[in-house]
């Protein structure tokens, strides 16, 4: 008595289209899992060309393995007034914008994004970015985020204290503890 063979004769149209369903799906996981998309490195002047196109027309931009390398400057004065919040935003107003988002949407082969800030030559902090650590939906809050911190952050730091908080929520950052009190 063959008892599997009417099971699945049965189920077998079943099969077929979960099995072509599985195959459609499986040639676009390179739209499914970034990871899976070219892994070559862009030529570093056009990950430039990205964030002079979206206004960062300061800063060395470099690679560092497939890290994107950006290093900004703070102004003494302004970390002297602004003390740790403004040392905690510097390189989240580098690192949470457009032009990071753009190269991510571009070039898959981009690990992550860091940006280091400066102060003469003494590194002030840190921020590092992952491809893929926000959605759509969050990339779209962030940049609300970094546009009422840019408008309203002198007259109302409470806006330069959620983007610094936002990117440490998503960013791996790391500040000196000279002006950022561990």
């Amino acid at each position: 008595m063959n008892v599997t063979a009417p099971a699945i004769g049965r189920f077998g149209p079943t099969i077929r289209i979960a099995a072509l369903a599985m195959l459609l799906v499986a040639g676009g996981c390179d739209r499914i899992w970034p990871g899976k998309a070219d892994k070559n490195l862009p030529a570093i002047a056009d990950v430039r060309a990205i964030y002079r196109a979206n206004g960062l027309d300061k800063g060395q931009i470099t690679y560092n393995g497939n890290v994107v390398e950006i290093r900004g400057t703070q102004a003494p004065d302004q970390l002297r007034r602004g003390g740790s919040l403004w040392a905690r935003v510097g390189p989240w107003i580098y690192l949470l914008t457009p032009g990071t988002r753009k190269v991510f949407q571009d070039f898959a082969g981009i690990a992550a994004v860091r940006v280091i800030t400066t102060a003469g030559r003494k590194e002030i902090a840190r921020a590092t970015l992952r491809n893929g650590a926000l959605s759509d939906v969050l990339w779209r809050r962030t940049l609300n985020i970094l546009g009422h911190a840019l408008q309203e952050g002198t007259q109302s730091p409470v806006r330069l204290q959620e983007l610094a908080e936002w990117g440490e929520r998503y960013g791996e950052y790391k500040y000196s503890a000279d002006h950022v009190p561990q």
